[in-house]
């Protein structure tokens, strides 16, 4: 798969990302996991996503995924039913880090195994 593969599907996914912390709790996606690791999850797919999409630019992903995961819990002051929290946003924040972490570990192996350092 391509970099702009991987470029869509983050960004798409941060759209999803935001919506979800938005919504009124009602319209929320509720999963079977308790609710840090639903938070941690998703920001890791988010951040997985990411540093896939922008490999080389893992630094900057990172500080633009903290800003964006205490930015969306913040978001959550404009619904009267959600209930934004800073545990929260070091939450997504951790879990965003991981899943560009986990990205960059990837392609370290892949560059590797074909004979290239990236």
């Amino acid at each position: 798969m391509q970099t702009r593969h991987f470029q869509i599907i983050a960004w798409v996914l941060l759209g999803l990302c935001i919506a979800a912390t938005v919504v009124p709790i009602g319209l929320r996606p509720h999963a079977s996991l308790p609710a840090n690791a639903d938070r941690a999850l998703a920001f890791a797919a988010l951040g997985f996503a990411f540093g896939l999409a922008y490999p080389r630019r893992w630094l900057m992903v990172c500080l633009f995924l903290l800003l964006a995961a205490f930015s969306i819990e913040s978001l959550q002051f404009l619904a009267p039913s959600r209930h934004p929290g800073l545990p929260d946003a070091m939450i997504k924040a951790t879990g965003a880090i991981v899943g560009v972490a986990a990205a960059q570990a990837l392609v370290f192996v892949l560059g590797r195994r074909s004979g290239r350092l990236s």
